[in-house]
C-alpha cells in the first residue's frame, strides 16, 4: 500500500515536472523569436544611422536639406547608435540565454527518461 502511493507520488511529481519543462521550452521558443526579431531591428536601424552618419564623409555632401556635420544632429546620431547597440546586445543576450536554456530542457529531458526508466514508469513524450 505505501508503495503504491509511493508510486502515484512519484507519477505526479514527473507530471508535474512534465508540465513545468513544456512550459519553459514554449517560453525559450518565443524569447528566441523575439531575440531574432530585435537583433534584426538593431541591424537595420545601426545600418541605417551609419549611413547618415558616413554619407556626408563618403559622397562630399555638406547640405540637403540639413546640415550633416551640424554638431547637434551628429550628437543626436551617435546617441541613436549607442542605443542601438545596446538593443543589439540585448538581443544578443537574450538570444544566448534561450539558446541555453534550449540545450538545459534537452539535458532535463534525457535525465527524465533515465529517472524513469530507473523507477519503471513508461517514458513520456
Amino acid at each position: 500500500m505505501a508503495e503504491e502511493s509511493r508510486d502515484q507520488a512519484r507519477v505526479a511529481i514527473l507530471d508535474a515536472h512534465e508540465e513545468f519543462v513544456h512550459h519553459i521550452e514554449s517560453g525559450q521558443a518565443r524569447i528566441r523569436v523575439l531575440s531574432l526579431i530585435t537583433i534584426g531591428v538593431a541591424f537595420l536601424l545601426l545600418a541605417s544611422y551609419f549611413a547618415q552618419v558616413i554619407t556626408p564623409f563618403a559622397t562630399g555632401t555638406r547640405v540637403v536639406t540639413v546640415n550633416l556635420l551640424d554638431p547637434t544632429l551628429l550628437a543626436l546620431e551617435a546617441v541613436l547608435i549607442l542605443v542601438t547597440f545596446a538593443w543589439l546586445y540585448v538581443g544578443v543576450v537574450n538570444y544566448l540565454f534561450a539558446s541555453r536554456l534550449g540545450r538545459q530542457v534537452r539535458e532535463a529531458r534525457a535525465r527524465e527518461k533515465e529517472i524513469e526508466r530507473s523507477i519503471g514508469v513508461a517514458p513520456s513524450g
